[in-house]
């Protein structure tokens, strides 16, 4: 078995532009200068039950954590990994279709999230830490390679995996996150949709304690607000908003607080419920972990050339992480393609499911299977 604690180099930072990176990393170092404070009896195991509709979840050890997988079907092994504030839930739709399609769909509970076990190191949550919980996983369902596909902070782990560790990864596909490395742009490749203040949703994830006072304090109302499409999920509405609106400035917090929800929701409620009634029982702190371990500029994401092939889809309608922050990808990445999907915002593999399905299933037919 490969040794999932192994030396490595190149520590990430996450998926930042080089304006945004500046912005947080000012905001980080102030912050750094205040007494820390964790909220209490957020950490331990979580008392939740596992996913309604998803294979029974197993345990495995790896990396110092018992990490439950949920897993389905035999062939290749595609691992799903899942970002903020999501579950291994979020990959129910992938759940049914891969192994439907001669795959083997593994979807953990990242470290800090649902059943899965939730450190209170906030460094532990540093991406290569997260690869070492995946590599740890492989080596306890007692597989050699697999494709990874992630989204959102899962999208970052994923691309680090071929570049920490090339010899577990078959493939990659990022979903909605970009690869990070190349040269810079000379210019924004396009206009600019937020106007960054010290309330950007990032760094007011960075604060301990901040976030947390927040979405607890109504979890349901918290989530129904995340989880949405149009509203500040859709590039023209987010043209046309006042620069001091909590929209423009991408002011997650005060969004929640001033309750004036547009949009829809992305899932149905039965699955709204799940996600309500299991961040009432674990608390978001493991999940705002992710910020805090990796933002702010303490370490430089993983460089170099990406060597399998990959695959990049994107949302027409991600404001954050828009479709055109993958442009300098090809310049590290030989076997790259792109996808993006119309009339989609951030929570791409849950909002349109068919379509994510056929353009990623083609992929990994066309580049694994056919093979």
């Amino acid at each position: 078995m490969t040794d999932s604690r192994r030396t490595r180099i190149d520590r990430t930072a996450g998926p930042l532009s080089p304006s945004r990176r500046r912005f947080i990393g000012r905001t980080a170092a102030a912050l750094a200068a205040a007494p820390f404070v964790r909220p209490p009896a957020l950490f331990g195991q979580p008392a939740v039950r596992p996913a309604p509709g998803m294979p029974e979840p197993q345990f495995v050890n790896t990396n110092g954590i018992r990490m439950a997988v949920y897993e389905r079907g035999e062939g290749l092994p595609v691992v799903f990994v899942h970002g903020f504030p999501e579950l291994a839930y979020s990959w129910r739709n992938q759940m049914r279709s891969y192994p439907a399609a001669g795959l083997r769909a593994i979807a953990p509970d990242m470290r800090g999230y649902g059943l899965t076990d939730r450190p209170a190191d906030v460094a532990g949550y540093a991406i290569p830490s997260l690869c070492d919980d995946l590599v740890g996983l492989l080596d306890a369902l007692d597989i050699e390679r697999a494709v990874f596909c992630g989204h959102d902070w899962g999208g970052a782990a994923v691309w680090a995996m071929p570049r920490l560790y090339p010899d577990r990864v078959v493939g990659v596909i990022g979903v909605n996150t970009p690869a990070s490395g190349g040269p810079p742009p000379s210019e924004p490749p396009e206009e600019p949709l937020i106007v960054f203040t010290e309330n950007y949703y990032a760094a007011t994830f960075l604060e301990p304690g901040r976030a947390e006072a927040v979405m607890s304090r109504d979890v349901r109302r918290a989530l129904e607000m995340i989880f949405r499409r149009g509203w500040y999920w859709d590039v023209e509405n987010m043209r046309g908003y006042p620069p001091d609106s909590a929209e423009k400035t991408m002011d997650m917090l005060r969004m929640i607080e001033e309750d004036n929800y547009q949009g829809e929701l992305i899932m149905p409620p039965d699955v709204l419920d799940y996600w309500v009634e299991t961040f009432e029982a674990t608390g978001f702190t493991g999940g705002l972990s992710y910020y805090r371990a990796n933002m702010g500029g303490g370490g430089a994401a993983p460089t170099g050339d990406i060597d399998v092939p990959c695959l990049y889809v994107g949302a027409e309608n991600d404001t954050i992480l828009r479709p055109s922050s993958s442009d300098r990808m090809p310049a590290f990445i030989a076997d790259l393609e792109r996808h993006v999907i119309a009339d989609c915002g951030h929570w791409t593999q849950q909002e349109k499911p068919d379509e994510f399905d056929r353009v990623t299933l083609d992929w990994i037919r066309r580049k694994f299977q056919d093979a």
